[in-house]
């Protein structure tokens, strides 16, 4: 179904994870549509509504935000094949720099070594040098974070960078479908394994156990008095 949610045009919620969590909490929409309009996975969007992921996280209404209004919402959730549309917004759009190192947030810095290792542990195609625009790191930190000689490294632990707000999830996407291609990789077909794989992963997770085989005696313990018998025929 998610390949049948064509997107229209880039996402730029402000907030997707916690979006996501409104619509699954407040919505009748599929996973599928949730996951188009807030750019995560389906995965994602089922590990939110089983809070195995953002457990705690406080739902963020697009339609009070001006994301997203009550009539686009209500058609989407009349036919589960349609995509929702980002509301248009009359505010002049952010410009960005094209050059220099990215500006992050001094509350931000101490997230870079998860944000890095994340990166190389999850999408080691994106390179050195697209690590330093997504993240805004240096390659000498990079190195430390690898080859696990940086100075914090007991207490790094990988979390995505959009995730930190180091940068968005379409920009994520774009470094991850550039550094692929750069190998030679169709895009679409690894994330499709990828994708696999994690569904796959969080089936065997989530499975539940086997019960163990009982033997003819139902699993009861009986050496206690087996020892006991033994000592009789001993001392007999």
């Amino acid at each position: 179904m998610a390949n049948a949610l064509k997107k229209t045009e880039p996402n730029k919620l402000l907030m997707p994870k916690a979006t996501a969590v409104w619509l699954i909490e407040n919505t009748a929409l599929t996973f599928a549509q949730i996951a188009d309009f807030t750019d995560l996975t389906e995965i994602e969007v089922e590990a939110l509504a089983n809070e195995e992921i953002g457990r705690g996280l406080v739902g963020r209404n697009p339609v009070d935000h001006n994301e997203l209004t009550k009539e686009e919402l209500e058609r989407c959730e009349k036919d589960p094949q349609a995509s929702l549309k980002m509301s248009k917004s009359d505010l002049p759009a952010v410009k960005t720099r094209s050059k220099g190192p990215r500006y992050t947030p001094v509350s931000k810095r101490g997230d870079k070594p998860d944000a890095i290792a994340y990166i190389l542990k999850h999408n080691p195609e994106i390179t050195d040098a697209q690590i330093t625009k997504l993240v805004g790191t240096t390659k000498p930190t990079i190195n430390n974070v690898r080859d696990r000689t940086h100075p914090n490294i007991s207490n790094i632990k990988p979390r995505h960078p959009a995730d930190l707000g180091l940068c968005s999830y379409v920009e994520y996407e774009t470094a991850v479908e550039k550094g692929l291609r750069a190998q030679g990789k169709d895009p679409e077909t690894v994330k499709a394994q990828r994708l696999a794989e994690q569904q796959k992963k969080i089936e065997e997770e989530t499975a539940p156990a086997e019960p163990q085989s009982q033997s003819g005696t139902g699993g009861f313990d009986f050496s206690n008095f087996l020892g006991d018998s033994m000592n009789i025929n001993d001392d007999e």
